[in-house]
């Protein structure tokens, strides 16, 4: 795949510390990726949309809060160790999120052990890089992008169908062909 392709790409990468921020972004752009960088995980959930949400559960609703701008992103990668919000937990929040759980997450650490690796494996993480990062691990990155951008796509063409069927079926009954509810049904599930 080549450059130009790759730059549709949009990477969250979440790090406290400032040398690593930058030396992942640097990577990701390096192979032609938008890379959107910030330094906390709450910064991250408030970029994503999901802060406000949580805070809107919270708040009486007579309370406006900012609209947050739809961004779409492709992946995300975050340090695992950082200050009031790990990157696990950061991961846990986008696996719930009904809408950001199917964006694969990446955890990256500078510590070795083997038990959070796994934890965060089975909790959902794609991979887990031990830092520093390095433009091999990097190139890990693709499959999950094109994996995500395939679902995507399929989920597009899914509603496309669902959307042709359904109007197919409503001008039928505008044309005056009576359909039971059972017909109907059948007939947008089969084509």
């Amino acid at each position: 795949m080549g450059m130009a392709a790759e730059a549709q790409f949009h990477v969250l990468a979440v790090d406290d510390s400032l040398i690593d921020r930058m030396l992942i972004e640097r990577l990701l752009k390096t192979s032609s990726f938008h890379v959107t960088a910030l330094d906390s995980g709450s910064k991250a959930l408030k970029f994503l949309g999901l802060a406000e949400d949580e805070q809107r559960n919270k708040e009486p609703p007579s309370i406006a809060l900012e609209s947050h701008q739809d961004v779409e992103v492709n992946l995300i990668i975050t340090d695992y160790c950082m200050p009031e919000m790990t990157g696990y937990d950061l991961l846990k929040k986008i696996k719930e999120s009904k809408s950001l759980k199917d964006i694969p997450v990446v955890i990256m650490s500078s510590e070795n052990v083997p038990a959070r690796i796994n934890r965060c494996l089975e909790d959902g993480a794609d991979e887990f890089f031990l830092k520093p990062v390095q433009q091999s691990d990097v190139n890990k990155l693709r499959p999950h992008l094109l994996k995500s951008k395939v679902k995507d796509e399929e989920v597009q063409q899914i509603n496309k169908k669902k959307g042709r069927k359904q109007k197919k079926a409503i001008h039928q009954i505008k044309l005056g062909q009576k359909w039971s509810i059972k017909e109907w049904l059948i007939s947008v599930k089969n084509k």
